[in-house]
């Protein structure tokens, strides 16, 4: 079934989900919009005072399966506008009438709507299926009979406010997932039950990664020790590969005036999402920065910069904040306080495809580090005139673009126009976890604005003026976000080099032998710089090494008797990192193993070498 076909039978089972509810809930049922969505489709319904459980999903599926069976015709029909507003008052649904009213008035509304003209004589279409008639632009299966009946399902209810506005009523919506086959559903359920298992928020609070606070506030993440090892190796991973490509680190305040964004353009076009700080002192008004850009901005303003100057290429790793609404905060996705890795590159419009390379080069190989395979969209202007500066160097840097990815030689790549932000065009990377979703983290943006904006300028071989092109990197993007994506790709078994505690010491009973192997091991591990504990506690050993595997720690030796005696220890590895060339049954010296350990941190590798 091709995704043409797909799309039909989602958006089919859409209005299938509405007759099935008003069939069990009567005609009271309020109807909003019902679309197709990526694998499956949802409908948005006014119930009254009936909250929808899952024992009413279950209902509802059951009776969708029955509407399926009776082998129901989609059958299409037009109406004028007026005879569209009387059905919708005759049926009693309000927030159809607003729908077909809002077309009228405005020509706006997607649903049902012929063209986009607002005369009185427009038709609106809708389609029938049974007893049941919904307003409709279309896209269903001639029949019933041509939906897979196996291999639908749905999964959830939720609230939502009608077409997403606050001030508008609230409504329920029942999503559903469906497929061409049962096997394709049982598999996508599956992978929903392995995402569940991954959920980052509950694997924060079992590893002990990050907490949140209500005295503190909604999406503002606290790191405990162990996460803030996890957040810190991943960034020292971040700054190291682009100090190898010449950037430098520079430090900016966290709060600005306002005037900075006003006159970079952000206050105009982002101001409600800024956080505002008032001085006690003077009438300055300042804000929490949102981003840093226009900061390393006035950094390369502050001294006049001859070509012979050019790149200058500045990284930051550092936290931004920005007013999000707390009704799409949740875990790290989605915080008020993001830290990026940010790196800023000012260069000549000839050297843009040498930087964008070694960008390039830099994303390649730190997501090679992290195993997620990425793909790379191009994102290009159109013909619009929605871009601020010249043509010419527009199309200059876009083939720049396209030729420093087609010189990295081993990347998917896509090219997209009107993707393009309105200051220049972008690489976008999407980067596939191990559960086979896309994210987009990494980005590379070329600007032409900001240089233009603050009056940037380096001096020509000939003595004359130039701007800068401004090149905005991340390698990672928010490292809150990314964390998110990253726990849920290890299933929080990270590997060794980021591991928050790479080695268990379980202890088996106290005596001198023992406690002086220990003592050697707690030293050796510092020396070493190995991230360790100390399981001296009185439980039994099983319980000990148990608890662990619930720690998901990569490392865990046992020190008895025996091994106090020998001198030497065993290592209990965890599954995942039992690679080629692994060895469970060696046996180490205590300056082996943590020389070993260390190597492994050094080196970044995905499995153990030990």
């Amino acid at each position: 079934m091709n995704s043409e076909d797909m799309s039909a039978v989602r958006h089919s089972l859409a209005h299938i989900l509405a007759a099935a509810t008003r069939r069990l809930y009567g005609d009271d049922v309020k109807l909003g919009v019902g679309p197709a969505i990526e694998d499956g489709f949802y409908y948005d319904m006014d119930l009254g005072s009936v909250h929808l459980g899952d024992d009413d999903l279950a209902k509802i599926e059951a009776e969708m399966r029955r509407i399926i069976a009776e082998k129901q015709d989609f059958v299409k029909s037009t109406m004028t506008i007026a005879e569209a507003e009387q059905w919708a008052r005759d049926n009693d649904q309000p927030y159809k009438l607003e729908l077909i009213e809002d077309f009228y008035n405005n020509g706006t509304t997607k649903a049902g709507a012929k063209g986009t003209t607002q005369s009185s004589d427009a038709t609106m279409s809708f389609y029938t299926n049974g007893d049941f008639t919904d307003l409709c632009l279309g896209g269903h299966v001639k029949n019933t009979v041509d939906i897979p009946a196996d291999a639908f399902k749905l999964t959830k209810v939720s609230g939502a406010y009608f077409r997403g506005d606050e001030t508008k009523p609230m409504m329920q919506r029942v999503y559903g997932v469906a497929f061409a086959t049962k096997a394709e559903l049982d598999d996508y359920l599956r992978r929903q039950e392995e995402a569940k298992a991954r959920d980052h928020r509950k694997l924060g609070r079992e590893l002990d990664l990050y907490v949140t606070s209500d005295m503190v506030g909604a999406g503002l993440p606290m790191f405990t020790p162990r996460g803030t090892v996890l957040r810190e190796e991943i960034a020292e991973l971040s700054n190291s590969l682009r100090e190898e490509i010449g950037f430098q680190k520079v430090w900016i305040p966290h709060m600005t005036k306002k005037d900075l964004y006003e006159k970079s353009g952000h206050w105009a076009k982002f101001g409600g999402e800024l956080f505002l700080v008032q001085s006690q002192e003077t009438s300055d008004q300042f804000v929490l920065k949102p981003m840093n850009c226009p900061h390393h901005g006035r950094i390369f303003a502050s001294k006049v910069r001859s070509y012979r100057d050019m790149p200058q290429r500045y990284l930051e790793t550092t936290t931004v904040y920005r007013d999000e609404k707390s009704g799409e905060l949740g875990g790290l996705s989605r915080v008020r306080s993001i830290t990026q890795d940010d790196s800023h590159d000012f260069c000549r419009p000839d050297q843009i495809e040498t930087e964008i390379t070694n960008l390039l080069s830099a994303v390649k190989t730190i997501y090679d580090i992290f195993d997620m395979k990425l793909r790379v969209r191009l994102s290009y202007r159109d013909d619009s005139d929605a871009y601020l500066g010249d043509i010419a160097l527009w199309e200059s840097a876009q083939k720049q673009l396209k030729d420093a990815v087609l010189r990295l030689g081993d990347i998917d790549y896509y090219e997209q126009e009107g993707e393009a932000a309105f200051y220049g065009p972008k690489i976008d990377f999407m980067a596939t976890d191990a559960l086979g979703r896309e994210h987009q983290l990494a980005t590379a943006q070329l600007d032409f604005v900001q240089p233009e904006r603050f009056e940037l300028e380096y001096i020509d071989q000939d003595g004359v003026a130039q701007r800068p092109v401004m090149i905005h990197c991340a390698l990672l993007g928010s490292i809150e976000r990314f964390l998110s994506v990253y726990i849920e790709h290890t299933a929080g078994k990270f590997p060794v080099w980021v591991a928050p505690e790479q080695l268990r010491i379980v202890k088996v009973k106290d005596n001198d032998a023992i406690n002086q192997m220990i003592d050697d091991l707690t030293a050796s591990a510092k020396e070493h710089s190995v991230r360790y504990t100390v399981d001296d506690s009185n439980n039994s050993i099983g319980k000990k090494v148990r608890a662990a595997e619930l720690c998901k720690v990569p490392y865990v030796i046992v020190v008895g008797d025996k091994e106090a005696e020998s001198g030497k220890i065993g290592v209990r590895i965890r599954k995942d990192l039992v690679g080629e060339g692994t060895d469970e049954s060696k046996q180490f010296t205590v300056a082996e193993l943590m020389a070993a350990i260390q190597a492994e941190h050094d080196s970044r590798c995905k499995y153990s070498t030990l």
